[in-house]
């Protein structure tokens, strides 16, 4: 297995607690050769240097939050279908997730159902048991008419090891929502088994607003995940500022926490995305940065700038926006670390 490079973010991390510790300024000239070299790195040597030492915490672990794993079609043929219509067009099986984080640095992540396997765990199960301190799991609800769902999400749950689900609005039968009695016995049950609920508003948050604050109004003690920053851009007209200023507003529940994730999907911009600034500063002074975290929305990000980078985009943007080096601790690995307490311990 190739050996593991530490990513920028803990090298950042490092150098500004070794400046801090010792009260002085890090001569850059006598830095390790095998530090980064990348344009996006250097320039963030002074800024380094003149860091605060107030509340620096040691480089915590790098959680991917977001990420899908799918069978291969050998795996598929043999042991674990497609769900017919939903074949993939991209390489999504565990051997090269493993590749890209081992490249990136990033030590453990929550997979999240696939919809190409839609209800069928048996994959992502399989690769939850074979590696049980670098990976976690998201199921998907179940949300049909005979509450069938609610009885496997327990059992994936309990039996299978599970510690979120997702809420996908578009596979709710046609003309329901997600407070219907089904979605609420699934939110309640999620509360009970003490794990989160993500929402997924891949048509935009505006649309399912309604329904995530009557959840949250009923059962405040279910965590909720906002995936993907809800989908909202950095807003160029009225109805997308609305849908902004509508997720910012969701800070007033103490359980919800925002996915800084697929930033490849809510940014105009190509990395490193930094059209994201604002709006990465505003969620921040919001929610606060222990509860944000970041994800990377593998395998579709490895098409659009790469895995390792998007983990990077994320120091970068964190970087003009001045974030702390305790705030990118929290983002980068501790806000999803506390909220799944006892994961990710031994990766």
């Amino acid at each position: 297995m190739k050996k593991k490079n530490p990513n920028i973010y803990k090298i950042a991390l490092r150098l500004i607690s070794s400046t801090n510790h010792f009260g002085t300024s890090l001569n850059f000239s006598k830095l390790p050769h095998s530090l980064p070299k990348s344009p996006h790195f250097q320039k963030l040597l002074p800024k380094m240097s003149s860091a605060s030492s107030a509340n620096i915490p040691s480089p915590a672990k790098v959680i991917d939050s977001h990420l899908h794993v799918w069978a291969s079609p050998q795996e598929a043929a043999e042991k674990y279908p497609y769900f017919p219509g939903q074949e993939p067009t991209l390489a999504g099986h565990a051997d090269f997730l493993f590749e890209c984080m081992e490249e990136a640095g990033v030590d453990g992540a929550l997979i999240v159902q696939p919809i190409n396997h839609k209800f069928d765990h048996s994959y992502v199960t399989s690769i939850l048991k074979k590696y049980p301190s670098k990976f976690s799991g998201c199921c998907l609800a179940n949300p049909a008419d005979d509450r069938s769902g609610i009885e496997q999400l327990e059992d994936l749950v309990t039996k299978d090891g599970y510690c979120a689900v997702r809420f996908n609005p578009y596979l709710w039968p046609s003309g329901q929502k997600m407070t219907n009695e089904v979605g609420k016995a699934l939110f309640s049950k999620a509360g009970e088994l003490g794990i989160p609920v993500g929402f997924m508003c891949m048509k935009g948050l505006n649309l399912h607003l309604s329904e995530i604050e009557e959840l949250c109004t009923e059962y405040p003690s279910t965590p909720v995940l906002i995936d993907h920053m809800g989908f909202c851009k950095p807003p160029i007209n009225d109805d997308e500022s609305l849908a902004f200023s509508n997720l910012l507003k969701l800070s007033r529940f103490p359980q919800v926490h925002v996915k800084f994730s697929a930033l490849f999907r809510i940014s105009r911009e190509a990395f490193p995305h930094q059209d994201l600034s604002s709006p990465f500063s505003q969620i921040v002074s919001s929610f606060g940065a222990n509860r944000i975290m970041w994800g990377s929305d593998f395998p579709f990000v490895v098409s659009e700038c790469g895995y390792k980078a998007a983990n990077e985009a994320v120091l970068l943007i964190a970087k003009q926006a001045n974030l702390s080096a305790s705030g990118l601790n929290w983002i980068m690995g501790g806000t999803i670390m506390k909220l799944f307490q006892g994961h990710w311990l031994s990766s």
